[in-house]
């Protein structure tokens, strides 16, 4: 993203997100449904979260890891009656179709279908959301935990905006989306583009793939602890997690880092002579620059004055992740 993107809509939607609701359109974001009987005991033994506590109606963050813990995706998933709803980041949804498939095994009753192409997702982000949430005749949800969610004929409307800040995602079958569209900026929602988002994205700390979730990465060190059941019992990647967490051996953290100027993704961080880190993400910003980046645990944190390449910066924090069970 260049500087030169950040133009008077870009600010008015990122506004809109503070004092009022922005709406972004995420249905090129995956879609996968998992079905029969055997869902909720897959899900819980593939990924980070504790699926076999959750109700019809409820939802949560979980990530999917490799055998060795390295993060795949954050994935958010909406448990149904009948089925698990996965929102997928876009470029994972295809990879995690394959993965998933390949532990499914023969006496495991779970169907997974890719239903994308039949759906499609919208974000509402902001304080305002509630009263279009209230419009759109699903007002009961308001004030629910995050990942809670209800159908409204046939609009899912679940708790929690993808991003830190308060808001709604919309799941609903594509043939209604402009007119889904149409009534939600007709009801003062601002449209926020795709470089909004991913500026959002950088400056409250949302991780994403082939950025912050790479083979590299593991949960503890993206900040995800509250993606993660320690007393679940057996998953992929559960030893080396639970290890990590026991004794402390967590090397490094992601960070936001406010920057004086400009910088490539992929330079490296330093304290002095000593390489401590590296950038994942940049974004200009309305205020500045600010990226993410991993920073080793015992260089410090909030307040750490370093070097991005030639370029004087600043670590603070980011909403999405924590650095601590919560």
């Amino acid at each position: 993203m260049s500087t030169s993107t950040i133009d008077a809509k870009d600010v008015a939607a990122i506004q809109a997100t503070s004092v009022g609701v922005a709406v972004y359109d995420r249905s090129h974001w995956g879609r996968i449904s998992v079905g029969d009987s055997d869902r909720l005991r897959f899900l819980h033994n593939q990924s980070t979260n504790d699926f076999q506590s959750l109700q019809p109606g409820q939802g949560c963050d979980t990530v999917m890891v490799t055998s060795t813990a390295r993060t795949i995706d954050l994935v958010t998933a909406y448990v149904l009656d009948d089925a698990v709803l996965l929102l997928t980041s876009s470029n994972r949804r295809e990879f995690l179709l394959q993965w998933l498939d390949r532990y499914i095994f023969f006496a495991d009753k779970v169907q997974l279908t890719d239903i994308t192409a039949q759906t499609a997702t919208f974000s509402l982000i902001g304080p305002g959301s509630d009263a279009i949430i209230a419009h759109l005749g699903a007002g009961t949800i308001i004030g629910q935990p995050d990942g809670n969610h209800i159908l409204v004929d046939k609009l899912r409307v679940a708790v929690g905006s993808g991003l830190a800040s308060p808001g709604y995602t919309l799941i609903f079958p594509v043939g209604d989306k402009q007119q889904l569209w149409n009534q939600i900026l007709a009801l003062g929602a601002v449209e926020l583009s795709d470089r909004t988002w991913e500026m959002l994205r950088i400056l409250q700390g949302r991780p994403a793939p082939e950025a912050e979730l790479t083979d590299d990465y593991n949960p503890l060190e993206v900040g995800l602890w509250q993606s993660i059941s320690f007393n679940k019992g057996c998953y992929i990647g559960q030893e080396t997690i639970a290890r990590l967490n026991t004794y402390k051996g967590v090397k490094q953290h992601l960070w936001g880092i406010k920057l004086s100027a400009p910088a490539e993704v992929g330079t490296v961080i330093t304290l002095g002579d000593e390489k401590i880190g590296k950038l994942t993400s940049y974004t200009p910003t309305t205020d500045g620059y600010f990226g993410l980046g991993y920073i080793r645990t015992k260089a410090g944190g909030v307040g750490l004055k370093v070097q991005v390449g030639e370029t004087a910066a600043q670590i603070v924090e980011i909403p999405f992740v924590s650095h601590e069970y919560p």
